[in-house]
């Protein structure tokens, strides 16, 4: 799922979206909390008219954001069992985000599937801490599970149409804790599970040995959602992990920068079995390759920007007049780059569904 952040993915539009056959996107609760706010959303009767997607949305909680805002700088708010008290980002105005609150949140958007929320510590905290927000994203937890099972009679919502709603699992790289977190968290029942945090270390190491083992403790019959994990490569290691599902802003942010995601000519995508989860990236990397379409190489390459797509424009524009189109900074660069993205990763998905 790309990240539509703010209610939408940057120059893509939802004709757009389906043309490179994105099936689902990830909204962000706090940011459209704050801006353009729930009054205009209400109005609008929903986040899926305000967008005009008819596909699924998924809301992340926010927590990410707040606790990455606070555990940077301290002074911008502060987190307690109650939740958290921070500075909004777009005037300095205090808020409060609880689990209670960004639940209700989360239903007046109408989205398809909620994340509760939690407290996302640096994977760097040392095990008083890291257990402390383990305790915290627990209790917050229960308190969402409730929260949302009050929603669901107020709302009266029958079961086959209601929003899914998914916990979050903590604990960093300490196993112990992440065990005890999914443990904790699958006693309330809830329809899928996310591995929190951000998935490397500080060094930019993947975080893989906690990653299976997290995908092992989750029943096999709810959902496995990745969280972050967005770069092809650790997609195909998640997957054959166990994962089932992933969000990040690379395919539109990096399209943005120039960067084009390509399969690579004649190339046999597989997964690998479960005796090859730790097969080299170079190995992993050989079913796609990247470009930079910024380089002086590409301003006489008249070639279509991908031969191959099913996106006409992608087939019909060369490489040489989206160099153009970046050097003067056209924004039908930006989106170009971005659809060429979107349909590579939704060509991923689907040839990991197929290997399945």
């Amino acid at each position: 799922m790309p990240d539509a952040t703010r209610g939408a993915l940057k120059a893509c539009g939802s004709r757009d979206l389906k043309q490179a056959r994105v099936e689902a996107m990830v909204v962000n609760t706090l940011h459209l909390y704050l801006q353009p706010g729930m009054k205009i959303i209400k109005k609008a009767n929903g986040l899926h008219n305000f967008m005009n997607w008819t596909w699924p949305l998924l809301s992340d909680s926010g927590g990410y954001q707040v606790f990455s805002l606070i555990h940077k700088n301290p002074k911008m708010g502060k987190i307690s069992d109650k939740g958290a008290v921070f500075k909004s980002p777009l005037d300095g105005s205090q808020q409060v985000l609880t689990p209670e609150k960004s639940i209700q949140i989360q239903f007046d958007l109408g989205v398809d599937m909620m994340v509760c929320l939690d407290d996302c510590p640096p994977n760097d905290y040392d095990d008083k801490k890291m257990s402390e927000a383990v305790s915290i994203t627990i209790n917050w937890a229960r308190r969402c599970r409730r929260e949302y099972d009050r929603q669901i009679r107020k709302r009266n919502y029958e079961s086959k149409n209601r929003p899914l709603l998914f916990a979050v699992i903590q604990g960093g790289a300490n196993l112990d804790l992440r065990k005890k977190c999914a443990d904790e968290l699958i006693n309330y029942n809830f329809d899928g599970y996310g591995f929190g945090a951000r998935p490397v270390d500080t060094e930019g190491k993947f975080l893989g040995e906690a990653l299976n083992y997290t995908a092992r403790l989750i029943p096999d019959d709810k959902l496995k959602f990745a969280l972050g994990v967005g770069i092809p490569e650790d997609i195909v290691r998640c997957a054959r992990m166990g994962w089932d599902m992933f969000d990040c802003t690379i395919p539109t942010r990096e399209g943005r920068h120039g960067r084009l995601f390509l399969r690579k000519r004649n190339s046999k995508f597989q997964i690998p079995n479960s005796k090859q989860i730790q097969i080299s990236k170079f190995q992993i990397q050989k079913f796609y390759t990247t470009i930079n379409i910024n380089n002086a190489r590409f301003a006489g390459d008249f070639s279509a920007i991908n031969g191959n797509s099913k996106v006409s424009e992608l087939r019909e524009y060369s490489k040489a007049y989206l160099h153009h189109l970046f050097k003067i900074k056209e924004p039908l660069g930006q989106r170009l780059a971005s659809l060429n993205n979107l349909e590579f990763y939704a060509d991923l998905m689907k040839a990991i569904r197929n290997s399945a």
